[in-house]
């Protein structure tokens, strides 16, 4: 495969785990803020998505350490595509988030 395709390819599998992960963790947060168990959400959802992250740089990597790079790259992209997204779609509903107010 051309060096070039597998560094892009593997671009793009870093941005699907970020988006995985970071979407995940979002979810993650909304139905654990709602739920009985919160811990119990919280560390399942952590594994879960550490694990999945993980075994996909892993399998991206495929031996080579240089397509580490751009895998990590997409993943921190991703990251900024779903705080982005999330913080549009917060705006853009009628239900926000109220900050409360602490010890100065």
């Amino acid at each position: 495969m051309d060096d070039t395709l597998a560094l892009v390819l593997a671009w793009g599998a870093g941005g699907g785990l970020g988006g995985v992960f970071f979407g995940g963790l979002w979810w993650t947060v909304r139905k654990g803020l709602s739920s009985e168990q919160p811990a119990l959400w919280f560390l399942a959802s952590m594994l879960l998505r550490t694990t999945v992250v993980l075994a996909g740089f892993y399998f991206v990597s495929a031996g080579h350490w240089v397509r580490v790079l751009p895998c990590v790259l997409g993943f921190v992209m991703a990251r900024l595509l779903v705080t982005w997204l999330v913080r549009a779609s917060a705006e853009g509903s009628s239900v926000g988030v109220q900050e409360s107010h602490h010890a100065p």
